[in-house]
């Protein structure tokens, strides 16, 4: 018997790839890896501004996972890779907004909690003049304060949530009203605290550890934090939704309640869950306008007292999405929800993991890198 018919036919001589198609080909795969990477499980990225401090300080380096929360399925597909929204030096849009797919979410390892430390797209660049698209708007990092279904409130700058105080992270600053005996305190101390914008300001910042040793020193005659009176609105930062330029205060063409809030006195303000009917009246509808015209994509429009959304005259609305409040634990130095509201679940980006490199720009050169800050977690 013959058993040749199992043996393989030999194949005609492949012609070799060329070197420059075997860089293309290895290329191309590294490209497609590191995207699939960076949208489905973690993707590093660089603190820019101050508003965490100082649990995170500007030139911290992380990783943030996608994992946790569950990977978002990109929702405008055709962009250029490695560019988030601009492309670098020319300036012009990384992405093509003519395909934009509807918001999915894969399942995650949990759901957003309170206390996390949170990258989310900017909701504001939904606005003129950029107009982005959901997954294209600024990437923010912030701590969560509230979650769906929350009642939060800020009272002389604590945070309650639901009638409890919130936990306050370790690296939470704020400014103090200082007074000296008259002897200056030395730049050096000021230095080794951490406190930040101290050189001729009477308000310097500090979170509590460097504030209760500060005090200690013989030539602090007074030190007390600068808290907002309650009552009284802030008219030079007018908070989320009585600032007559945010984009709710000209939706509103003037008529924004007098709540009297402050970064440091806010609230009480529900924030919104999946399936919650809110009453809409003179006190709720500029709180939660935005939310129902720009993320939930409703047509709204007043007639004097009467609301119409999509044509329909109503007086509540059911909402479609969960929603988060985010701050800064830099409390006087963070651009959060305090002064634009709530960040919709589809904006969710992922949490921050830890710090695989921190660098210090305004450092000498041996000292550029914050050796003690690498691979610290994020809590």
């Amino acid at each position: 018997m013959n058993w040749k018919f199992w043996s393989r036919k030999p194949k005609p001589n492949k012609k070799k790839k060329s070197a420059t198609r075997e860089w293309v080909d290895a290329i191309v795969f590294a490209v497609i890896a590191a995207t699939l990477i960076r949208t489905f499980f973690i993707e590093a990225y660089v603190i820019p501004t101050p508003s965490m401090e100082r649990s995170l300080l500007v030139g911290d380096f992380l990783f943030v996972s996608k994992v946790n929360y569950g990977p978002r399925i990109p929702m405008t597909p055709i962009a250029f890779p490695f560019a988030h929204h601009t492309m670098p030096l020319i300036n012009t849009k990384a992405y093509w907004d003519g395909l934009e797919l509807p918001y999915y979410r894969l399942p995650g390892l949990s759901d957003v909690k309170k206390g996390d430390v949170v990258v989310f797209n900017y909701p504001m660049d939904a606005d003129s003049p950029l107009y982005r698209p959901v997954d294209k708007r600024e990437n923010f990092i912030k701590r969560c304060q509230g979650t769906p279904g929350d009642t939060l409130s800020v009272v002389n700058a604590q945070v309650y949530v639901n009638g409890k105080a919130m936990p306050n992270p370790p690296g939470e600053q704020i400014d103090y009203n200082i007074a000296t005996t008259g002897i200056e305190v030395n730049p050096q101390v000021f230095d080794e605290l951490h406190i930040s914008n101290y050189e001729g300001n009477p308000n310097p910042t500090m979170t509590t550890e460097a504030a209760k040793i500060l005090k200690g020193y013989s030539n602090v005659k007074s030190l007390a934090p600068r808290i907002a009176p309650r009552g009284m609105a802030d008219l030079q930062s007018p908070v989320y939704p009585t600032n007559p330029n945010h984009p709710v205060g000209m939706m509103l063409n003037g008529r924004q309640p007098d709540f009297k809030w402050n970064v440091d006195n806010y609230g009480p303000i529900i924030i919104p869950k999946k399936g919650w009917t809110v009453k809409l009246d003179s006190m709720t509808f500029p709180l939660y306008v935005r939310a129902i015209k720009v993320y939930e994509n409703n047509k709204v429009t007043v007639n004097g007292n009467d609301i119409f959304i999509n044509g329909k005259k109503t007086d509540s609305y059911t909402f479609k999405l969960n929603y988060y409040w985010m701050m800064g634990d830099n409390r006087h130095d963070s651009d959060d929800s305090r002064y634009w509201g709530f960040v919709p679940e589809d904006h969710i980006v992922g949490k921050a993991l830890f710090i695989w490199m921190s660098w210090d720009d305004n450092a000498s050169f041996f000292s550029k890198i914050r050796w003690s800050r690498l691979f610290n977690g994020i809590h």
